[in-house]
């Protein structure tokens, strides 16, 4: 066990590699993840984000590399990263012939709490997902959000330092999706736990992540705060809807010096420029001697999925892998300067 680990992060990876025969899910990749914070990870299905979520929960091991939980080697000490990890899978693993109560405590008695232990970490955590009123009903009649819940409940039973949370709001309606994201953030203020959590919705990592990692073929290619990652954009986004346009339209304007970054996507030009408002009329002036119709235009500051695209080139899809028709065409360009 490495003691500095312990003290400076509650994770801690270094060149950690992952093949599957000749794939490679994770390529060299190192991360640390400060105690007590709220971590998320992007990317795009295939990109290594559940491998090293499954690494680090000692489920996959690594080809090569080094990983650290909570400062335990998750290869050589994988007993102790167990004990003080807890996870909530992406896909529902709770058992529908039990009630919320006999989950918990099946789940206690698996990392050996005492039966007075038990009912205590019971109440606590059923009163942090306020389900203490359906916690002898049969989780066969919960809803959807109610699972979810309990799951993250169950998590919690015997106090992780780390807890990884698979998609925790994935199906989920809007409204049960915040209530989630209220009991996400009690998290770290009501046990000090570290969160490390992989989603497919922007809004979700921007409003809970303290920082993000994005990961794209088993690489991470940028991580940083939200408020860093969307400033990086350096600038305003600036989207014209047209009726159709050449590639020298295109390459027209990724040639002017205020634009620093263009993409198309399903027939959308989508520009990021220093001034949005000032820049418009030039837009209508460059559509004017190419013989474009600019039918909208709309501006706005850049979110994390501009992030995400610019970065990956695709957006993430909810469904799964999007199809040639749904992802980033064409063009992306970076302007060096």
């Amino acid at each position: 066990m490495n003691e500095g680990a312990r003290i400076s992060a509650t994770i801690g990876v270094k060149a950690l590699t992952k093949r599957f025969g000749a794939i490679s899910a994770l390529d060299n990749l190192d991360l640390e993840i400060e105690r007590e914070e709220l971590f998320g990870l992007l990317g795009p299905n295939g990109a290594g984000k559940t491998t090293l979520i499954s690494i680090l929960s000692t489920i996959v091991p690594p080809t090569s590399g080094s990983a650290e939980v909570c400062g335990y080697d998750v290869r050589r000490q994988s007993h102790e990263v167990r004990k003080r990890i807890g996870i909530v899978f992406q896909d529902p693993s709770l058992d529908d012939e039990l009630t919320g109560d006999e989950n918990l405590d099946f789940h206690g008695r698996l990392y050996g709490l005492d039966a007075a232990t038990r009912r205590s970490r019971m109440e606590e955590v059923l009163n942090l997902v306020d389900l203490q009123e359906r916690r002898r009903d049969l989780v066969r009649t919960y809803s959807g959000g109610m699972r979810r819940r309990l799951e993250i409940a169950r998590g919690l039973m015997h106090r992780p330092e780390a807890l990884f949370l698979d998609e925790p709001t994935l199906g989920l309606d809007p409204q049960t999706r915040r209530k989630i994201w209220q009991y996400i953030r009690s998290l770290k203020e009501s046990f000090g736990m570290t969160v490390i959590l992989t989603t497919h919705y922007m809004d979700e990592a921007d409003q809970l992540c303290s920082r993000i990692a994005i990961i794209d073929r088993g690489r991470i290619v940028a991580l940083d705060t939200p408020e860093a990652l969307k400033a990086s954009l350096g600038g305003d986004l600036l989207e014209l809807e047209t009726g159709g346009h050449s590639p020298e339209f295109l390459n027209h304007l990724a040639d002017m010096e205020e634009i620093a970054h263009l993409a198309e996507t399903d027939g959308t030009v989508i520009l990021t420029v220093g001034n949005g408002e000032s820049f418009i009329p030039r837009c209508f002036e460059v559509a004017q001697r190419f013989s474009v119709q600019i039918s909208s235009v709309s501006l706005r500051k850049p979110n994390l999925e501009d992030v995400f695209i610019q970065l990956t080139g695709r957006e993430i899809r909810e469904e799964g892998t999007a199809g040639p028709q749904e992802r980033v065409r064409i063009f992306m360009q970076t302007r060096r300067r």
